[in-house]
């Protein structure tokens, strides 16, 4: 009861509804998403965030979610391995674009004592994976954390942020949410991610169209989410990159996965549908002459921030071999 009181008054002070509490201690899912299409007046309106949580919705009420998981599920593992690397343990946690529960399921109660998951996909929270953690379940978008200054021992994010349209916005809100002494572990796709794909689109379409248009979401380069870091507030950084390469059959299976996962393109200049050559001649420029299933590679960019007392920055860099 004591806790209900407490979130209660919590978010009558942000101005946000109550959490109510669900079956079995496991709270109710709590909504803050602003207005569809709201952006910050400085942002770059790049992604469609009404489609993007329409995508990942759908992908979490498939009959099995779980099967295309692996790769969220892997790389939510990883960030849990960079938490316990960290020789202290976290009373309060917030996981941003928790999707499933991607992390958590990895954390122990003995590490983190209780933890704050936000998404923008009701769904995806509403079929979160079961942890031994308290945990608290909030509808919230990334770039608008309804949680007062200083709030977390602990922020986690995986395969989040590369969707947002203001990305110096959602770091500014996280350096504002974490307490003095507090720990920042994130995960983003960057880079050249799914580069063959993207090549074998624009290779297919402009043969067969005359011209092409962009059927992969932009990615952030690691010099430049340096530089957003910077601007957040992290003044000394070192930002991780590691290659992903999943092998497929061919490219329509690729494509399959990345609908399942809700990682699908969501940007406001997609063009809505190829013809049928040019997804074919797209597949055979993907295969090429290889016999064999055939490399996806995706770029992570993985930091593990802290941030001590004097509310400057530590930054250690995590090195990992993603490969599968």
């Amino acid at each position: 009861m004591l806790r209900r009181v407490v979130l209660s008054r919590l978010y009558a002070r942000l101005g946000g509804p109550a959490v109510s509490a669900g079956r079995g201690g496991r709270r109710g899912v709590a909504s803050s998403v602003p207005p569809s299409g709201s952006t910050s007046p400085r942002a770059l309106n790049i992604f469609d965030r009404e489609l993007k949580r329409k995508q990942k919705n759908w992908a979490a009420r498939q009959p099995e979610p779980m099967k295309f998981d692996y790769l969220k599920e892997e790389i939510g593992s990883r960030i849990a391995d960079r938490v316990y690397d960290i020789a202290r343990d976290f009373p309060l946690a917030l996981d941003i674009g928790c999707g499933r529960g991607y992390i958590a399921q990895h954390l122990n109660k003995e590490t983190v004592g209780k933890i704050f998951q936000t998404d923008i996909a009701e769904h995806a929270l509403k079929n979160s994976i079961e942890t031994d953690i308290p945990t608290v379940n909030i509808l919230a978008d990334e770039e608008f954390l309804p949680f007062p200054e200083n709030t977390f021992d602990l922020v986690v994010s995986s395969l989040s942020l590369h969707w947002v349209n203001d990305l110096p916005r959602a770091l500014e809100q996280i350096h504002y949410v974490l307490k003095p002494d507090g720990v920042f572990v994130g995960a983003m796709f960057g880079g050249d991610t799914l580069y063959e794909l993207r090549c074998s689109l624009q290779l297919a379409e402009t043969e067969r169209e005359g011209g092409f248009s962009p059927h992969i979401s932009p990615f952030t380069a690691v010099n430049d989410l340096g530089h957003l870091l910077g601007r957040a507030g992290f003044n000394t950084l070192t930002v991780d990159t590691d290659e992903i390469q999943v092998n497929y059959p061919g490219m329509f299976e690729l494509m399959e996965d990345l609908k399942g996962m809700g990682e699908s393109n969501c940007s406001w200049n997609r063009k809505a549908l190829l013809h049928r050559d040019t997804m074919l001649a797209a597949a055979a420029v993907y295969r090429g002459e290889s016999p064999t299933p055939l490399p996806a590679v995706t770029e992570g960019l993985c930091c593990v921030l802290f941030i001590p007392q004097r509310r400057s920055l530590l930054v250690r860099c995590c090195r990992a071999s993603w490969e599968f």
